[in-house]
C-alpha cells in the first residue's frame, strides 16, 4: 500500500489553489429574497396567466411553456452544487485557504454500528466533523447525538425523515419535516443546528424561504465519495482527494455505507487513510462551524 505521502502526491493533492465561495452562506437573519431563477418563475406565470386571459384558445402552448418551466426549475434542483434556487455553500470562503482547513461532514446518522467507530478515528486523529443527521434516526439514538456533541464535533439538519419525496413537498410540507429535525436535535444536543442539507442533495424551488425562517445555511458539498453505492475504498478514496484543497466540503456516510469485499463498512476503510492525507498535506479537518466561526445564532 503507498503511503499517504505519495498517494497525496499521486492524486495531486493541494493547497494552494484560490477558494470562491458558491452562494455564500448568508447571514442569520436574513430576511427571504426569492433567486434570480425563482422570481423569473413567478414572472413567467403572471405572464402566462395573463396570456390565458386574453388568448384562452393558446392554452396547449402556454401550458407547454409552464411545463417546461417546472421541469427547467426540477433540473436546476437535482444539481446538488446549484446556486439557482437559492445560496448554497458547496465551498469554504477564502479565510479557510489561508487556514488550511477542510470541512469533513457524515450524512444520514447516527447509526449504533458506524457512528461510534467513526468518532473514535476522528479522535485519533484529531479531526472535528460535521454530522448531518436524520431527525428520527437521532430520536431513535440519542445518546450518539449527545456524544458527536460531547466529542467536539457539530450536530446539523438533513431533515426529519429523508424521504425521497423531500423535493417534491409543499412549503407547508418542507417546514414541517424541517422544523421537526430541528427540533429534535435541538433538545437531544442542546445545541441549535446552524446548517442544513437536502435529503440526496436535491432540492426544491421552495426550500429556500423554509432554511431562510430557521435560520439555516444550506450547505451541498465540494467533494463526494459515493461510498453508498461504491465497494471500493481505493476508489471512493481517489474520488475525495484528486485535487482536494483547503476550504473544500468533504461528504461521507456514517449510515447506509456499502461494504468492502470484507465486510467492513467502506467509510470506516477511507477515512482512517483520508485522514491520513490530509496530514501530509498540511490540511486540518474542521466542523462546519469550527470553519465559520463568525456565522452565529441570534
Amino acid at each position: 500500500m503507498r503511503s499517504s505521502a505519495e498517494y497525496a502526491k499521486t492524486v495531486g493533492l493541494r493547497d494552494q489553489s484560490p477558494i470562491v465561495m458558491s452562494g455564500p452562506c448568508p447571514p442569520d437573519n436574513r430576511a427571504w429574497v426569492p433567486a434570480p431563477a425563482v422570481r423569473l418563475s413567478v414572472w413567467l406565470h403572471a405572464v402566462l396567466l395573463t396570456a390565458l386571459a386574453m388568448a384562452p384558445t393558446q392554452w396547449p402552448w402556454l401550458l407547454g411553456a409552464l411545463v417546461f418551466n417546472h421541469v427547467l426549475l426540477g433540473v436546476f434542483g437535482m444539481w446538488p452544487r446549484s446556486t439557482l434556487l437559492g445560496p448554497n455553500l458547496s465551498r469554504l470562503p477564502e479565510s479557510c485557504r489561508r487556514q488550511a482547513v477542510v470541512a469533513l461532514t457524515f450524512d444520514d446518522g447516527p447509526d449504533p454500528e458506524i457512528t461510534p467507530r467513526v468518532l473514535d478515528l476522528l479522535e485519533q486523529h484529531h479531526a472535528k466533523a460535521s454530522f448531518f443527521c436524520i431527525g428520527t434516526h437521532a430520536a431513535a439514538y440519542p445518546h450518539l447525538v449527545k456524544e458527536i456533541i460531547r466529542r467536539g464535533h457539530s450536530v446539523e439538519n438533513h431533515s426529519d425523515n429523508h424521504a425521497l419525496g423531500f423535493a417534491l413537498y409543499s412549503v407547508a410540507a418542507l417546514r414541517r419535516n424541517v422544523q421537526r429535525c430541528q427540533a429534535t436535535l435541538s433538545e437531544i444536543s442542546g445545541t441549535r443546528p446552524r446548517f442544513f442539507r437536502a435529503p440526496l442533495g436535491l432540492r426544491s424551488p421552495l426550500l429556500d424561504p423554509v432554511v431562510a425562517a430557521e435560520p439555516l445555511c444550506y450547505v451541498s458539498w465540494t467533494r463526494r465519495g459515493y461510498d453508498r453505492v461504491s465497494r471500493s475504498p481505493e476508489k471512493v478514496l481517489h474520488r475525495l482527494t484528486r485535487g482536494l484543497a483547503a476550504g473544500d466540503i468533504v461528504l461521507l456516510h456514517d449510515t447506509g455505507a456499502w461494504r468492502t469485499t470484507c465486510g467492513t463498512p467502506v467509510v470506516l476503510d477511507v477515512l482512517p487513510r483520508l485522514l491520513e492525507i490530509l496530514t501530509t498535506a498540511g490540511l486540518r479537518a474542521v466542523s462546519l462551524p469550527l470553519a465559520l466561526p463568525d456565522h452565529h445564532m441570534r
